[in-house]
């Protein structure tokens, strides 16, 4: 997590007021690539933000807002992402904005979600 904070100058996660900010999280492989199909992008974008949330000792749980950045028609995710993300987040579901954008920061890649979560009840 120190990685992305020391050489691109964010952090994976910002803790303020009571919520835990969480950069967007991006789908690549251990191997640093990213997998063609935007499913197992979205499956290992949602790990990522899940270690984010471990770190900070929260859970999915604890997710009040996600926003999801899909690259492309952002009609067409809802054939396949809500399914990822039901694996993830459970009832009741955080608040959800899909946004359609036309490139993210590395080729490949077809989505990056944040989140929002509350780090004190």
């Amino acid at each position: 997590m120190t990685e992305d904070y020391l050489q691109y100058h964010f952090s994976p996660g910002f803790e303020a007021g009571g919520f835990l900010f969480v950069s967007g999280q991006i789908g690549l492989d251990p191997s640093g690539l990213a997998p063609s199909d935007p499913s197992e992008q979205a499956r290992i974008a949602f790990e990522r933000l899940g270690a984010v949330l471990a770190e900070a000792q929260l859970s999915y749980d604890d997710i009040v807002s996600i926003t999801s950045h899909h690259v492309g028609d952002v009609a067409g995710v809802f054939d396949w992402f809500p399914a990822v993300k039901d694996v993830f987040l459970a009832p009741p579901y955080p608040a959800w904005t899909a946004i359609g954008v036309s490139g993210l920061a590395l080729p490949g890649l077809v989505i990056e979600i944040s989140a929002i979560a509350r780090s004190s009840a």
